[in-house]
């Protein structure tokens, strides 16, 4: 429904939809500007006091005759709005939307539309280093819940012209507002195209956990494959790298994490600090995150392979045979143990942070000895899990982190059941999940392994120096 100079018309729809009587952040201030009556509407707690103070004053100063030839709110932004961030709207739910993204809304009897005047302040959080993504050198800042400054944080960082924030907005009823932030004529633009299709698809009454609602939304995988499709970042400094790169980054307001498309399984394999320390340095520390990750994978399935068959156990390897016999078989102790780790996993992350270390600590320690001591587990197993959960933390991701879990898990399983052909079945199906999937440009999720670039393989296990 259009806005016409009809103060009294206009005030009555906005007043039906918003209500301010029986909500008491819903702010209606009356008032008179040059003689004519206003009207104001924002919501309590979103708008700068001391700026909308001068704001205010300017406006009583404004003299009838001022204002006596301006029929539009165009008109009267231009003339008579000292403040920058300004704009009009004609149509009632676009108003009704600003105001409730935390603009201040403005009707004046006589002239057509509403007068929409950003002086919001959302409350936020100190801008620190993220918990995840720590790094020993480099920025100490992070993201936050407020996509204003985030965004300024990408500028900061990024001093050139081509780069773009296109703004969108989805949900129903909660309205998010999304950022596609991308490198002009470095981006895919059939990706940038898309991603912004995808986002303006989404028909939802309302996002709920924001990033990972929107995220299954864009990039829709089958339930059993938990190989993740996006990777999450809350590190400015890795985001404009990615972005410099070619790759475009999605933010959220309300959420601190950036979302990054495409994303492959080699993006899983790099970390920020590889970037902060010379290249043979860097080049050790992703060859050794590798070869962990990979072992994390190996280890187990292949410890219950060679005990279920121990005439392939070599000489050198007779160590890893138990030395005492507990009352559970090795493969159950293998998933106790997996689902324990979890237990105490998320125990600590419901614990106070004063308790936390000690819970771990302590509850691991007495939790082990007891089960050795009553004969259900034996040390050697206890001792392949406690790598298995200490090593899955040089994954720098969460999500993939537990994708290698349910491998694990899987091949664990199936080895038990059918030795080396469900060790073999295991790890295939986790190959042929991933060779299988693709990104969000169309790209194979296993690139550059399919299809095969030398020299991007390369780039899995040495990290070069820059040249240009």
């Amino acid at each position: 429904m259009q806005l016409n100079s009809d103060i009294i018309r206009n005030t009555e729809i906005i007043d039906r939809v918003l209500q301010p009587e029986k909500s008491f952040d819903v702010i209606r201030r009356d008032f008179i500007v040059g003689g004519r009556m206003a009207v104001l509407y924002f919501i309590d707690g979103f708008i700068k006091d001391e700026m909308f103070e001068k704001v205010m004053e300017f406006l009583f100063k404004i003299k009838p005759e001022e204002i006596k030839d301006i029929k539009n709110m165009e008109q009267y932004m231009l003339s008579f709005m000292p403040y920058v961030e300004v704009g009009h709207e004609s149509e009632s739910s676009n108003v009704i939307t600003g105001i409730l993204s935390g603009p201040a809304a403005m009707l004046i009897d006589g002239i057509d539309g509403a007068l929409i005047i950003d002086v919001r302040e959302y409350p936020v959080r100190s801008i620190e280093q993220p918990e995840k993504d720590r790094s020993l050198r480099g920025s100490r800042d992070g993201f936050v819940e407020t996509l204003i400054f985030n965004t300024c944080m990408l500028r900061r960082r990024i001093r050139d012209p081509r780069l773009r924030m296109e703004y969108l907005q989805i949900g129903n009823s909660s309205k998010v507002d999304l950022a596609v932030c991308y490198m002009d004529g470095i981006a895919d633009e059939k990706l940038v195209e898309k991603l912004k299709e995808r986002i303006k698809s989404i028909d939802l009454d309302g996002i709920s956990m924001t990033a990972q609602a929107i995220s299954e939304k864009l990039v829709p995988s089958s339930f059993f494959n938990p190989f993740p499709k996006i990777r999450f970042s809350e590190r400015p400094d890795y985001t404009s790298a990615c972005i410099l790169e070619g790759k475009v980054a999605l933010f959220m307001d309300t959420s601190p994490s950036v979302m990054l498309f495409p994303t492959s399984f080699a993006d899983f394999t790099k970390e920020t600090d590889d970037y902060y320390f010379p290249p043979l340095t860097g080049s050790y520390v992703r060859i050794v995150r590798l070869i962990i990750s990979i072992c994390t994978v190996l280890l187990t399935p292949l410890t219950l392979l060679l005990l279920n068959n121990p005439q392939w156990i070599p000489d050198f390897l007779e160590f890893i045979k138990p030395k005492a016999q507990a009352q559970i078989s090795i493969f159950a102790q293998f998933l106790l143990l997996e689902l324990i780790v979890d237990g105490l996993r998320l125990a600590s992350l419901n614990t106070p942070d004063s308790q936390s270390n000690a819970l771990g600590i302590v509850g691991g320690l007495l939790l082990s000895e007891f089960a050795v001591n009553a004969g259900w587990f034996v040390p050697e197993t206890i001792i392949y899990i406690s790598f298995v959960s200490i090593a899955s933390y040089s994954q720098p991701s969460f999500e993939m982190g537990y994708a290698m879990k349910f491998i694990r898990m899987l091949s664990l399983i199936l080895t038990q059941f059918f030795g080396i052909y469900g060790f073999i079945t295991g790890f295939a199906a986790g190959f042929l999940t991933m060779a299988f999937s693709k990104t969000l440009s169309g790209r194979s999720y296993l690139y550059p392994l399919i299809p095969f670039n030398p020299k991007d393989v390369l780039k899995l296990f040495v990290r070069t120096p820059i040249k240009k």
